[in-house]
């Protein structure tokens, strides 16, 4: 059904990581996801969610951003971001982002980096991951992305050993990542034991586990030219709590 997505939730909330956060954003989560980061937090989005047509996305997507709508404050507010699982797993993506596009939103797109993100819309920022070794996922990593990247997208590499950092600082300096976009830099936050999907690959024995402070020293002594970034969200609220 291509006018249609899978989709596992859709919410209003704000942005907790990248450039953009702290801005008010509607998340769509889409359901499914190829991959089985070992520290993924979002397991419950490889199968839970229901099929919705285009047209009741963008629905529930207006009636969200309706009341910034109504104050007038920023006709660019609230964002809209596309997240999963991984969103570019579904042939009916890209066409809505063209939608949300067309509609006047600032659009997101949080993916994998393991998918063509050729195709996705020029007006669409592309929040696209680069997986470092840790995350058992790393030889998933779709090089060619990176030539379709511009300054208007992010990328975003997500550390949890010492073997990541200096994974990450070979791979900066190799494709000359700093003068294409801007790079963020997260630290893995531990999963509670009910957000630990069985099928989620284990962390490497071999690697050594980094501590949030040694990550962030580590890059002003490197002068690492990245963003470090703390999940926002998980500030807020409580690690595990969904819809936010």
């Amino acid at each position: 059904m291509s006018d249609s997505l899978v989709v596992n939730e859709i919410y209003l909330s704000v942005q907790g990581e990248s450039t953009w956060a702290g801005l008010p954003c509607i998340f769509i989560r889409l359901t499914a996801c190829n991959l089985r980061c070992s520290y993924c937090d979002t397991a419950y989005a490889f199968t839970q969610g229901g099929r919705m047509p285009l047209e009741n996305v963008l629905k529930r997507v207006n009636e969200l951003a309706e009341p910034f709508a109504k104050s007038g404050s920023n006709p660019r507010l609230p964002l809209v971001e596309l997240t999963g699982g991984e969103p570019l797993l579904q042939k009916s993506t890209n066409p809505l982002l063209k939608q949300l596009c067309d509609t006047g939103y600032e659009v997101l797109l949080e993916t994998s980096g393991a998918h063509d993100v050729a195709k996705v819309d020029a007006r669409v920022h592309r929040i696209m991951d680069l997986k470092c070794p840790s995350s058992g996922e790393s030889d998933r990593n779709l090089w060619a992305n990176l030539n379709h990247l511009s300054s208007s997208d992010e990328i975003k590499f997500v550390v949890g050993s010492v073997e990541d950092y200096e994974w990450l600082k070979g791979v900066i300096a190799e494709h000359s990542l700093a003068n294409r976009c801007p790079l963020l830099v997260s630290w893995v936050h531990p999963l509670n034991d009910d957000q630990r999907d069985s099928s989620l690959k284990p962390f490497p024995a071999e690697h050594k586990p980094i501590e949030r402070k040694d990550l962030v020293e580590r890059i002003t002594t490197d002068a690492l030219p990245v963003r470090f970034q703390v999940q926002m969200h998980k500030v807020i609220w409580p690690p595990e709590k969904r819809g936010v």
